[in-house]
């Protein structure tokens, strides 16, 4: 029984009609009397779904997480929120991501809960799971569902995501055949887990774990391995412990812990989209974050962390050279060790003692597997007045500094055609941009900003060309790709009136992509310039649509920015 009143107890511990029937009802699951003594009641807010098959194993965690829950004193109660499978969902998760938050931050509230853990896995269910959380506030402790065990083919690691690009770039180009692919389909994902290259989903859960409100070394353990489960057990034990200390998650989250997610994030390689979904994370909890921290918080972090899509290893291999842990004991003079975490503990005691066992996976400061700006950069200028951003590490070197004609298209769908035209009008010179694949345009913000190479270009041995969008790109993908130009070209954005031919120029080094339009001409196309049709006319679709911020701002929705805590709602009965 809790020293403390809870929150619960204005439902399990009222008297007359109301309390019992809320005891009444849960009877029907077989609990014993004295599980309705006073004592923590912890939500475990799962995202299973067959039609996720990263986050298929996660009823299986929720039952280690029960273990230490029980033993602990606590009540477990599992319940389900919508899961969103990156491999399936259409047009896009990120269309969805917000409903999630919307949905998890209602049915915290809404229930007698004293503390949850969130069990989460593929990109969007852990940043939305966070974010509706966030905006309640309770005590709150996150558990990924690990990586998939590396991909093996031919006698070679290969990584999900990562080698469908490949792999589908080589048959357009000839290189390999169907049948190779038919192949390496069965041989990549061979295990239960997320994708085990950096792509988002592990980028996501080392974030999280940087910023404390995962327990130590639980990103990088593979989802079959029995050290999940074991994590999971104490997780169960230590969510009790957070709601006796009152230990919520407004306390863990501040801006100290957000600046070492966003060090450690450019550490590891990670995928540009935690740069999104920080921002919404932040804004959930009043925490001010900006799209430019992202650039001069990481001038000084070099990449430490060997894998696909920037360099060889995988997941698995990083789990064994001692993960997130490591690489924040690398880069500790750069981080705010003091910062509490769900553990109880500070980030220095986490990171007490801890080693690296391959240094060809962890590099260190003094030798790191890039040098620093390596990560995400934020580019600025007169195509991207609100910002875009470009992965430095999965571009190459040689445009990294670029001018060249623009070849645009209205529509990712019109641009797939064109690429396959064995006569289209492109050099290696020529600037791809595809727009109106935005947060509203798309609408949703899906991740086609990696969009192939001309079929023509690769027949020549081209592989990397400068792309621009205002979509966003899989974590996994690679290539010069400049995502999140903002304002979008839905909104009338400077993308919206870029042409066929006008020049671009894109320079890294300064920070710099701009078209080189005169003004006088971009004024007079700007003035022609006719806002889209709505998307829908009903449903989350028009919602969406109307309500979502612009890409700098974490495309959040505007009206769930901020929190309504966890007061305990007016009776149902």
């Amino acid at each position: 029984m809790s020293s403390r009143p809870l929150r619960s107890g204005q439902w399990f511990g009222a008297d007359g009609r109301n309390g019992f029937i809320h005891r009444s009802w849960m009877r029907n699951q077989g609990f014993a009397d004295d599980v309705f003594d006073g004592r923590p009641v912890i939500g475990i807010a799962t995202t299973w779904s067959e039609l996720t098959p990263c986050n298929a194993h996660l009823r299986e965690l929720a039952e280690s997480v029960k273990r230490g829950i029980w033993e602990s004193g606590g009540l477990p109660l599992e319940f389900p929120a919508m899961s969103l499978g990156e491999p399936l969902m259409r047009p896009t998760t990120m269309l969805y991501r917000n409903l999630l938050a919307m949905e998890a931050e209602e049915l915290i509230r809404a229930n007698p809960l004293d503390g949850v853990v969130l069990l989460s896995g593929c990109d969007k269910t852990t940043p939305g799971l966070l974010m509706g959380a966030a905006s309640v506030d309770l005590p709150t402790l996150l558990i990924t569902g690990g990586p998939m065990l590396n991909g093996k083919f031919r006698g070679q690691d290969i990584g999900s995501g990562t080698a469908v690009w490949r792999f589908t770039e080589d048959l357009r180009a000839g290189l390999v055949t169907a049948a190779d692919c038919a192949e390496a389909e069965v041989c990549m994902s061979r295990s239960r887990g997320h994708c085990m290259t950096m792509g988002t989903a592990s980028t996501m859960a080392c974030v999280t774990e940087a910023l404390g409100v995962q327990l130590p070394g639980a990103a990088a353990v593979p989802a079959v391995d029995s050290r999940r489960y074991a994590l999971a057990h104490a997780a169960g034990r230590r969510i009790v412990a957070m709601v006796e200390q009152d230990q919520r998650l407004s306390t863990v989250l501040t801006r100290q812990a957000f600046e070492n997610a966003i060090r450690v994030n450019a550490a590891i390689g990670g995928s540009t989209n935690a740069v999104v979904h920080l921002l919404a994370i932040a804004g959930r909890v009043g925490v001010p974050l900006s799209l430019e921290d992202f650039d001069t918080l990481t001038g000084d972090v070099p990449m430490l962390v060997n894998l696909m899509p920037s360099g060889t290893y995988l997941m698995e291999d990083f789990a064994y050279a001692g993960g997130v842990p490591a690489v924040m004991q690398e880069i500790a003079p750069l981080l705010h060790l003091d910062q509490i975490t769900v553990s109880g503990k500070s980030v220095a005691d986490n990171i007490d003692g801890v080693r690296c066992w391959n240094r060809q996976v962890i590099g260190t400061l003094a030798e790191p597997f890039q040098p620093p700006g390596s990560g995400t950069v934020v580019l600025r200028g007169s195509l991207a007045p609100s910002g875009a951003v470009l992965k430095v590490s999965a571009a190459s070197a040689h445009l990294l500094t670029h001018t060249g004609p623009a070849l645009v298209f209205d529509r990712i769908e019109e641009y797939a055609v064109a690429a396959d035209d064995p006569d289209l009008d492109v050099t290696p010179d020529t600037v791809i941009v595809v727009r109106n694949a935005g947060p509203r345009g798309y609408p949703g913000f899906p991740e086609v900003g990696n969009v192939p190479m001309p079929h023509r270009l690769l027949a020549a041995g081209v592989t990397d060309m400068v792309r621009i969008s205002d979509a966003r790109m899989s974590g996994t993908g690679y290539g010069t790709c400049v995502l999140h130009t903002a304002p979008e070209a839905a909104v009338g954005g400077p993308l919206a009136l870029v042409r066929t031919g006008d020049l671009v120029r894109l320079d890294v080094p300064t920070r710099r992509l701009d078209l080189l339009v005169d003004e006088t001409e971009l004024a007079e196309r700007r003035a022609a310039w006719q806002p889209p049709r709505p998307a829908a006319d009903r449903g989350w679709l028009r919602l969406y649509s109307e309500h979502v911020q612009q890409a700098d701002q974490g495309a959040d929705l505007d009206f769930l920015v901020g929190g309504s805590g966890s007061a305990v709602p007016r009776h149902s009965h």
